[in-house]
């Protein structure tokens, strides 16, 4: 009698690269250092694309910032999208524009990916400002509004960036909905939008068919960079198979709880390497429910 061997065990199918395109910085979690990490923690391999690079986040005070220049960035995304790798690629990311010129030679990016691989997202964090600020000079916003966000599966504005690119004011949960159908993608995310319990924060989903509201207790001293990591969470979750209402809450867990967890700890960063078993597996209580809407009969 012959031993028979052991079929040695299948090899996980591998997940897709994801284009990320944003900020990076030397110091801190903010921009490409959350979402990076991010995707690296689930398994996803990762081509980075600095829009700019900085010192630190600049609301700790200026640095220096390096920006490509139109002719360096241009041939750097020629490059990609020549190179043989690029059916790896099964999703794009975009955050902070470092100048407006990017807006559209990142469009060609996105168009070259999608012609490679037709079932690939992109996902547009329009980053222009917040608490009701612009952090951006008015041609940034205009390439993210022109060139990027009609490209989009996947919108991630927060409450601010959604008023600004929809020219009113928000103060409902119902407006914040209304607003975000207006925007020129299948799945609008909007974070810090009006929640309905008090000292809460919700983050609403609206997709063609159906909406979606997750809440939680608001956090003192939240720590820079939590949208970068919704939006690379969220992003992941999609890819993963997750449907919206899931990625949803999963997301807002995970991102939640490292909110919490870094600001308990008295960072104003977020801990990513400390805790970063809430990116894998979320644990934090959250409140998930679907959205009724009115319809107009036709």
């Amino acid at each position: 009698m012959t031993d028979t061997p052991e079929t040695p065990p299948s090899s996980p199918r591998p997940k897709p690269a994801v284009i990320v395109a944003t900020s990076q910085v030397v110091r801190g979690t903010v921009g490409g250092r959350s979402s990076l990490f991010t995707l690296e923690r689930l398994g996803f391999r990762v081509w980075h694309l600095p829009t700019i690079l900085l010192g630190w986040n600049p609301k700790y005070g200026p640095s220096t910032r390096l920006i490509p220049d139109k002719e360096t960035f241009a041939g750097i995304v020629d490059d990609l999208i020549g190179a043989r790798w690029l059916g790896e690629v099964g999703a794009v990311l975009t955050g902070y524009l470092g100048a407006a010129h990017q807006g559209p030679t990142l469009g060609k990016l996105i168009s070259a990916v999608k012609k490679q691989n037709p079932d690939a997202l992109y996902l547009c964090d329009p980053i222009i400002g917040d608490e009701g600020t612009l952090y951006v000079p008015p041609e940034t916003v205009a390439a993210q509004k022109n060139e990027l966000m009609p490209r989009a599966d996947i919108l991630t504005p927060n409450l601010f960036e959604l008023s600004w690119f929809t020219g009113g004011t928000i103060e409902t949960e119902m407006a914040a909905l209304a607003a975000a159908r207006t925007l020129p993608a299948d799945r609008v995310m909007v974070s810090s939008a009006p929640a309905l319990r008090k000292k809460s924060l919700s983050t609403l989903l609206a997709t063609p068919h159906s909406a979606f509201a997750v809440e939680h207790a608001e956090v003192d001293g939240v720590p820079h960079g939590t949208g970068d990591l919704l939006a690379a969470l969220f992003l992941a979750e999609l890819l993963q198979g997750s449907d919206d209402e899931t990625a949803l809450a999963r997301t807002v867990s995970g991102t939640f709880e490292m909110a919490a967890r870094s600001a308990k700890a008295g960072s104003d960063e977020q801990m990513l390497t400390e805790y970063q078993q809430t990116i894998v597996r979320p644990m934090a209580m959250v409140t998930s429910r679907r959205i009724m809407e009115r319809r107009e009969r036709v």
